[in-house]
Protein backbone atom coordinates (compact mmCIF):
# COMPACT_ATOMS: atom_id res chain seq x y z
CA UNK A 1 0.00 0.00 0.00
CA UNK A 2 2.03 2.86 -1.14
CA UNK A 3 0.48 6.77 0.44
CA UNK A 4 -0.28 9.54 -1.66
CA UNK A 5 3.14 12.07 -0.95
CA UNK A 6 0.58 14.64 0.71
CA UNK A 7 -0.29 12.63 3.35
CA UNK A 8 3.52 11.76 3.61
CA UNK A 9 4.55 15.23 4.06
CA UNK A 10 1.88 15.90 5.93
CA UNK A 11 2.89 12.77 8.73
CA UNK A 12 6.69 13.73 8.55
CA UNK A 13 5.39 16.90 9.46
CA UNK A 14 3.33 16.17 12.10
CA UNK A 15 5.74 13.93 13.71
CA UNK A 16 8.50 16.42 14.02
CA UNK A 17 5.95 18.97 15.48
CA UNK A 18 4.79 16.03 18.22
CA UNK A 19 8.88 15.22 19.00
CA UNK A 20 9.28 19.00 19.23
CA UNK A 21 6.64 19.40 21.83
CA UNK A 22 7.21 16.33 23.89
CA UNK A 23 10.52 17.25 24.38
CA UNK A 24 10.30 21.13 24.76
CA UNK A 25 7.24 20.73 27.61
CA UNK A 26 8.90 18.12 29.27
CA UNK A 27 12.49 20.03 29.64
CA UNK A 28 9.77 22.93 31.11
CA UNK A 29 8.27 20.64 33.79
CA UNK A 30 12.06 19.15 34.42
CA UNK A 31 13.27 22.82 35.38
CA UNK A 32 10.56 23.67 37.75
CA UNK A 33 11.11 19.69 39.30
CA UNK A 34 14.77 20.37 39.84
CA UNK A 35 14.30 24.44 40.79
CA UNK A 36 12.76 25.01 43.82
CA UNK A 37 12.80 29.34 42.54
CA UNK A 38 10.53 28.41 39.91
CA UNK A 39 7.67 27.11 42.08
CA UNK A 40 5.97 29.96 42.31
CA UNK A 41 2.01 30.60 40.59
CA UNK A 42 2.96 31.26 37.69
CA UNK A 43 5.15 28.13 37.17
CA UNK A 44 1.74 26.33 38.12
CA UNK A 45 -0.11 27.98 35.21
CA UNK A 46 3.03 27.25 32.97
CA UNK A 47 3.31 23.41 34.06
CA UNK A 48 -0.47 23.17 33.33
CA UNK A 49 0.34 24.25 29.58
CA UNK A 50 3.00 22.47 29.64
CA UNK A 51 1.40 18.72 30.56
CA UNK A 52 -1.03 19.67 27.81
CA UNK A 53 1.19 20.53 25.30
CA UNK A 54 2.51 17.00 25.80
CA UNK A 55 -0.62 15.38 25.90
CA UNK A 56 -1.16 16.79 22.33
CA UNK A 57 2.21 15.96 21.19
CA UNK A 58 1.96 12.46 22.55
CA UNK A 59 -1.64 11.74 21.88
CA UNK A 60 -3.23 14.63 19.76
CA UNK A 61 -0.76 14.56 17.04
CA UNK A 62 -0.83 10.67 16.56
CA UNK A 63 -4.71 10.71 16.65
CA UNK A 64 -4.74 13.39 14.23
CA UNK A 65 -2.75 11.27 11.87
CA UNK A 66 -5.00 7.98 12.18
CA UNK A 67 -8.23 10.21 11.86
CA UNK A 68 -6.58 11.57 8.39
CA UNK A 69 -6.25 7.94 7.09
CA UNK A 70 -9.92 7.42 7.10
CA UNK A 71 -9.75 3.99 8.59
CA UNK A 72 -13.07 2.12 9.64
CA UNK A 73 -14.19 2.15 12.87
CA UNK A 74 -16.96 1.90 14.88
CA UNK A 75 -18.42 5.79 15.28
CA UNK A 76 -18.14 6.21 18.70
CA UNK A 77 -14.37 4.97 18.78
CA UNK A 78 -13.85 7.40 16.36
CA UNK A 79 -16.02 10.31 18.42
CA UNK A 80 -14.14 9.35 21.37
CA UNK A 81 -10.61 10.14 19.35
CA UNK A 82 -11.82 13.56 18.05
CA UNK A 83 -13.09 14.61 21.71
CA UNK A 84 -9.95 13.63 22.91
CA UNK A 85 -8.34 15.83 20.08
CA UNK A 86 -11.23 18.50 21.43
CA UNK A 87 -10.46 18.62 24.54
CA UNK A 88 -6.67 18.37 24.99
CA UNK A 89 -6.47 21.65 22.61
CA UNK A 90 -9.08 23.34 24.51
CA UNK A 91 -7.00 22.92 28.15
CA UNK A 92 -4.07 24.83 26.36
CA UNK A 93 -6.07 27.48 25.15
CA UNK A 94 -7.55 28.11 28.57
CA UNK A 95 -4.17 27.42 29.70
CA UNK A 96 -3.08 29.84 27.95
CA UNK A 97 -5.64 32.52 29.13
CA UNK A 98 -4.86 31.39 33.17
CA UNK A 99 -1.40 32.42 32.19
CA UNK A 100 -2.45 35.62 30.46
CA UNK A 101 -5.05 36.78 33.63
CA UNK A 102 -1.49 35.92 35.92
CA UNK A 103 0.40 38.21 34.26
CA UNK A 104 -1.93 40.78 34.24
CA UNK A 105 -2.75 40.96 38.17
CA UNK A 106 1.24 40.28 38.71
CA UNK A 107 1.45 43.94 36.78
CA UNK A 108 -1.77 45.39 38.14
CA UNK A 109 -1.22 44.44 41.66
CA UNK A 110 1.91 43.96 42.53
CA UNK A 111 2.10 44.87 45.78
CA UNK A 112 -0.94 42.34 47.21
CA UNK A 113 -0.31 39.78 44.52
CA UNK A 114 1.00 37.58 46.64
CA UNK A 115 -1.83 37.75 49.03
CA UNK A 116 -4.63 37.59 46.25
CA UNK A 117 -2.46 34.78 44.25
CA UNK A 118 -2.29 32.08 46.30
CA UNK A 119 -0.77 28.52 45.48
CA UNK A 120 -4.40 27.11 46.82
CA UNK A 121 -6.27 29.60 44.28
CA UNK A 122 -3.90 28.49 41.53
CA UNK A 123 -4.90 24.94 42.11
CA UNK A 124 -8.02 25.62 41.89
CA UNK A 125 -8.18 27.67 38.88
CA UNK A 126 -5.38 24.62 36.92
CA UNK A 127 -8.72 22.58 37.83
CA UNK A 128 -11.44 24.68 36.51
CA UNK A 129 -9.22 25.10 33.15
CA UNK A 130 -9.76 21.19 32.64
CA UNK A 131 -13.04 20.74 34.22
CA UNK A 132 -14.32 23.26 31.43
CA UNK A 133 -12.16 21.52 28.55
CA UNK A 134 -13.50 18.33 29.46
CA UNK A 135 -17.22 19.43 29.78
CA UNK A 136 -16.76 21.67 26.00
CA UNK A 137 -14.61 18.79 24.18
CA UNK A 138 -16.87 16.29 25.38
CA UNK A 139 -20.26 18.08 24.48
CA UNK A 140 -20.35 15.72 21.29
CA UNK A 141 -20.40 12.45 22.99
CA UNK A 142 -23.70 13.18 24.33
CA UNK A 143 -25.19 14.03 21.57
CA UNK A 144 -24.10 17.25 19.28
CA UNK A 145 -22.46 14.80 16.71
CA UNK A 146 -23.08 13.47 13.38
CA UNK A 147 -24.62 9.86 13.75
CA UNK A 148 -28.36 10.97 12.81
CA UNK A 149 -27.31 12.81 10.59
CA UNK A 150 -24.78 9.99 8.61
CA UNK A 151 -28.30 7.35 9.44
CA UNK A 152 -29.80 9.50 7.30
CA UNK A 153 -27.90 10.18 4.04
CA UNK A 154 -26.62 6.43 4.98
CA UNK A 155 -22.51 7.47 5.37
CA UNK A 156 -22.81 4.40 7.60
CA UNK A 157 -20.33 1.71 6.16
CA UNK A 158 -22.54 -1.19 8.16
CA UNK A 159 -25.88 -1.56 10.56
CA UNK A 160 -22.97 -1.73 13.27
CA UNK A 161 -22.14 2.18 13.03
CA UNK A 162 -18.66 1.59 11.42
CA UNK A 163 -17.73 4.35 9.36
CA UNK A 164 -14.89 5.78 8.15
CA UNK A 165 -12.69 7.54 10.63
CA UNK A 166 -12.51 11.44 9.83
CA UNK A 167 -12.89 14.42 12.34
CA UNK A 168 -15.53 15.75 9.88
CA UNK A 169 -17.71 12.73 9.47
CA UNK A 170 -18.54 12.43 13.77
CA UNK A 171 -17.79 16.09 14.64
CA UNK A 172 -20.92 18.67 13.71
CA UNK A 173 -19.61 21.48 11.88
CA UNK A 174 -22.52 23.29 13.77
CA UNK A 175 -20.97 22.33 16.73
CA UNK A 176 -17.20 23.37 16.30
CA UNK A 177 -18.23 27.04 14.54
CA UNK A 178 -21.06 28.24 16.84
CA UNK A 179 -20.39 26.46 20.41
CA UNK A 180 -16.70 25.58 20.57
CA UNK A 181 -15.32 27.82 17.96
CA UNK A 182 -17.04 31.27 18.68
CA UNK A 183 -17.88 29.97 22.46
CA UNK A 184 -14.51 28.76 23.25
CA UNK A 185 -11.72 29.41 20.90
CA UNK A 186 -12.19 33.32 19.56
CA UNK A 187 -13.22 35.25 23.38
CA UNK A 188 -10.22 33.75 25.62
CA UNK A 189 -7.84 34.72 22.19
CA UNK A 190 -9.64 38.36 22.21
CA UNK A 191 -9.39 38.40 26.16
CA UNK A 192 -5.76 37.48 26.04
CA UNK A 193 -5.24 40.19 23.32
CA UNK A 194 -6.97 42.31 25.20
CA UNK A 195 -5.37 41.92 28.66
CA UNK A 196 -1.31 41.50 26.94
CA UNK A 197 -2.08 44.99 25.10
CA UNK A 198 -3.27 46.48 28.82
CA UNK A 199 -0.34 44.90 30.32
CA UNK A 200 1.74 46.81 27.18
CA UNK A 201 0.01 49.94 28.12
CA UNK A 202 0.94 49.24 31.89
CA UNK A 203 4.51 48.68 31.75
CA UNK A 204 4.91 51.50 29.34
CA UNK A 205 3.23 54.09 32.06
CA UNK A 206 5.35 52.96 34.47
CA UNK A 207 8.64 52.84 32.29
CA UNK A 208 7.26 56.80 31.49
CA UNK A 209 7.09 57.32 35.48
CA UNK A 210 10.53 56.17 35.87
CA UNK A 211 11.73 57.76 33.08
CA UNK A 212 10.78 61.31 33.51
CA UNK A 213 11.74 60.92 37.60
CA UNK A 214 15.39 60.09 36.25
CA UNK A 215 15.17 62.97 33.86
CA UNK A 216 14.22 65.32 37.01
CA UNK A 217 17.09 64.16 39.77
CA UNK A 218 19.11 64.47 36.55
CA UNK A 219 18.75 68.01 35.83
CA UNK A 220 18.80 68.61 39.34
CA UNK A 221 21.31 67.25 40.38
CA UNK A 222 23.01 68.50 42.81
CA UNK A 223 19.92 70.83 44.27
CA UNK A 224 18.15 69.86 47.80
CA UNK A 225 15.23 67.19 47.39
CA UNK A 226 13.03 70.21 49.10
CA UNK A 227 13.65 72.00 45.59
CA UNK A 228 13.31 69.31 43.14
CA UNK A 229 10.07 68.42 44.04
Amino acid sequence: MSWPWPLVAYTGMEVLIAVSSVVGNVMVVWAVRINRSLRDTTFCFIVSLALADIAVGALVIPLAITMSMGLETHFYSCLSVACTVLVLTQSSILALLAIAIDRYLRVKIPMSYKRVVTPQRAGWAVLLCWLVSLLVGLTPMFGWNNLQSLRDNGSLVSDDLVVKCQFEMVISMDYMVYFNFFGWVLPPLLLMLVIYVEIFYMIHKQLNKKLTRITIRTLFKGCPTDEIY
